[in-house]
Order: structure tokens, then C-alpha cells, then sequence
């Protein structure tokens, strides 16, 4: 009789424990979401401001003459001495390759000198050239690695140039030709590379090239008015950029955020 119960007690259980087990619900692991990064922003503005030095290439002059016959005549030959400019600007960075920006530069005054002659006399001239240049630019920067970011530009434009009176000396006579200034078509070639000095601030120095046509030199006084064949300059710059949101220098480096992996959470 005790043999028989025991059996039918081990049946039971063997019955009952698919049916307890089919109560216990496996734990769920929770996932935590993957890290999010910061994307590199585009499309910022920033200024700017640049010092400069530039030597101006003096393409010649002519003048009208009123003797017999009239007719018109040239400088023997002419120089621009170098000088310094002062430039600033505002700008917009299209992509991670396209920017572009509005500049206006100032440039002291470049001393001239240069030689005239007729048939029975020579002659020194002095004067002194300043302009105001307003360009349109864009640039490509080529890439940046280690903090910096070569690249090359255009621009497109025009210049105030501005002559003060020009003295014809010839032996002790002085004669004075009042100077003129008028505005004149102007177009620039620049390369150069920016350094990040922060997010923020590049460093930025290159080499450009600029055109300025030509226009009136002086006034009439017993001859001219004299005409400049416009100027080919030479300008190294340095300056800084300041930009206003993220990536407007190529400097903007994403956040670096440490993860771990969370310790998995279950539930019941």
C-alpha cells in the first residue's frame, strides 16, 4: 500500500512542475539607446579683420602735351613704393568647403617718383597713391588637418584711388598738377591657409594678388590732364577670423563624450 502511494505521489510532481515552471517569466534585459555625437555644424557667420603689406606694380602714365603738334606723351618711368593696409570684413560659410565675404581695405599712402623728358628738358615727379578697395570673395578651403586649412579664393570689385598733387620739377621751377581720385574696376587672386587657434578664432595669413585699373592721374597745368595705366599689386596679410556658430573656421570639433555601457536592467 506505502509502495503504491509513493508512486502515484511521484507522478504528481512529475505532472505539476511543467505546470509551476510555465508561471516563471524569463528577465528581460533593457537596452540603453547608443550614444549620440554632435554633428559639425555649417553655416555660420563670422568677421574678420587683416594688416597687410602690398607693393603696387606702377603700369606707366601718359599725359596730353598742347605744343606743336599736340599730342600725348609718357613717363620715361615710374615706381610705387610698398606700403601698409588695414582691412576688415564680414562672412558666411556656405559648407565645409564654400565660404564667402565682403572686405573693404585701406591702403596708406605709396610714395611715387618718376621722370619725364622733352626735347630740351627732364623733370622729376612726386606724388603719393592711396585707395580704398571693396572686394566680393569666395574661397575653397581645402580640407583641415592638425589645425589647418589651406585654401584659395577670388575676388571681384572696385577702388577708390586717390592721387595727391603731383610736383613736375624741372631744374628749380616747381609746377603743380592738382591730384584726383575716382572709383576704377579691381579683381583679386589669394591662396593661404588659416590656423584654429580656438572653435572660435583662426589665424589666418596668405599671399593676394590684386588688379586695379586705370584712371586720371592729375589735372591740367600747362600740360595734361595725366592718365595712370592702373596698378598690379603684390600683398602678403595676416589677420583673424572670428566666427559666430560652429565651423565658420574649420575649427569646430565635436564633443567627445565617454561611454560606458550601463550594467543591464531587468524586469519581471
Amino acid at each position: 500500500m506505502f509502495a503504491n502511494k509513493a508512486v502515484f505521489a511521484a507522478v504528481i510532481a512529475c505532472c505539476a512542475a511543467p505546470a509551476f515552471a510555465a508561471d516563471i517569466v524569463e528577465p528581460v534585459p533593457v537596452v540603453e539607446p547608443a550614444p549620440v555625437y554632435q554633428a559639425q555644424e555649417f553655416g555660420g557667420w563670422y568677421i574678420r579683420g587683416d594688416l597687410d603689406y602690398h607693393k603696387p606694380d606702377f603700369r606707366g602714365a601718359d599725359y596730353i602735351t598742347y605744343g606743336t603738334p599736340p599730342g600725348t606723351k609718357s613717363f620715361d618711368s615710374g615706381d610705387l613704393r610698398g606700403a601698409f593696409s588695414l582691412g576688415g570684413g564680414v562672412g558666411y560659410q556656405m559648407t565645409s568647403y564654400l565660404r564667402t565675404d565682403l572686405t573693404v581695405d585701406y591702403w596708406f599712402k605709396s610714395k611715387f617718383t618718376g621722370h619725364t623728358s622733352c626735347d630740351n628738358c627732364a623733370s622729376t615727379d612726386t606724388s603719393k597713391m592711396s585707395a580704398l578697395l571693396l572686394l566680393a570673395n569666395a574661397y575653397v578651403d581645402l580640407g583641415t588637418w592638425n589645425g589647418f586649412t589651406p585654401y584659395v579664393g577670388a575676388g571681384i570689385g572696385g577702388a577708390r584711388v586717390k592721387w595727391d598733387d603731383l610736383h613736375n620739377v624741372i631744374d628749380s621751377d616747381d609746377t603743380i598738377h592738382k591730384g584726383t581720385s575716382n572709383w576704377r574696376f579691381a579683381y583679386a587672386l589669394m591662396a593661404g591657409a588659416s590656423y584654429c587657434l580656438t572653435n572660435n578664432l583662426a589665424f589666418d595669413a596668405g599671399y593676394r594678388f590684386s588688379h586695379i585699373n586705370g584712371g586720371r592721374m592729375f589735372q591740367f597745368n600747362g600740360a595734361g590732364p595725366g592718365f595712370d595705366k592702373g596698378f598690379n599689386t603684390h600683398e602678403v596679410r595676416g589677420g583673424l577670423r572670428y566666427s559666430f556658430g560652429g565651423g565658420a573656421n574649420g575649427c569646430y570639433q565635436p564633443p567627445v563624450v565617454a561611454y560606458e555601457p550601463p550594467e543591464p536592467l531587468y524586469t519581471k
